[in-house]
């Protein structure tokens, strides 16, 4: 990744990054948002879908998967995955943070067209989707394992 970034920085460098930002940054290691997963698991405990997998080990690692169903589900962060609502990129060290946002999106595109072309059905929601209605993400996903579940039966029957 960091090859990548610095491929696409100006002049190649990291500018502007003191000593100790450095280290507390190489410090921070991804565990996706465990809060934002968690409130969508218990709301989809009860709203009584079960039967789902966290943290699949799937191309793309989606935050949800529903074998059953052959559905995916993933809970993208606004800020690290470039919301056009309400991501921004942050006034320091900017060509760094723009570059990485952007490979994010576009590493999203390729993971999530990777798993479409395997046969999952694939549903996306922004952080502030779930914070501002969830229900109605709840009810989305639904109607789509529903439509997945018909498929699949239609197609066993044949």
């Amino acid at each position: 990744m960091e090859k990548i970034l610095r491929e696409r920085l100006v002049n190649g460098q990291f500018s502007n990054v003191s000593v100790f930002r450095s280290k507390m940054m190489g410090s921070i290691k991804s565990a996706n948002n465990k809060s934002t997963e968690k409130i969508f698991q218990k709301a989809l405990i009860d709203a009584g879908i079960t039967n789902f997998e966290a943290n699949a080990k799937l191309i793309g690692n989606p935050d949800i998967f529903f074998p059953s169903y052959n559905v995916v589900v993933f809970l993208d962060g606004c800020f690290w995955h470039g919301c056009p609502r309400c991501g921004h990129i942050p006034k320091s060290n900017t060509s760094y943070w723009a570059a990485k946002i952007q490979r994010n999106k576009e590493r999203d595109i390729h993971k999530r067209l990777a798993l479409s072309e395997q046969g999952y059905e694939i549903v996306e929601y922004w952080e502030h989707e779930l914070k501002e209605n969830m229900v109605e993400c709840i009810n989305t996903l639904k109607s789509v394992i529903e439509d997945n579940l018909m498929r699949i039966s239609l197609y066993e029957s044949n």
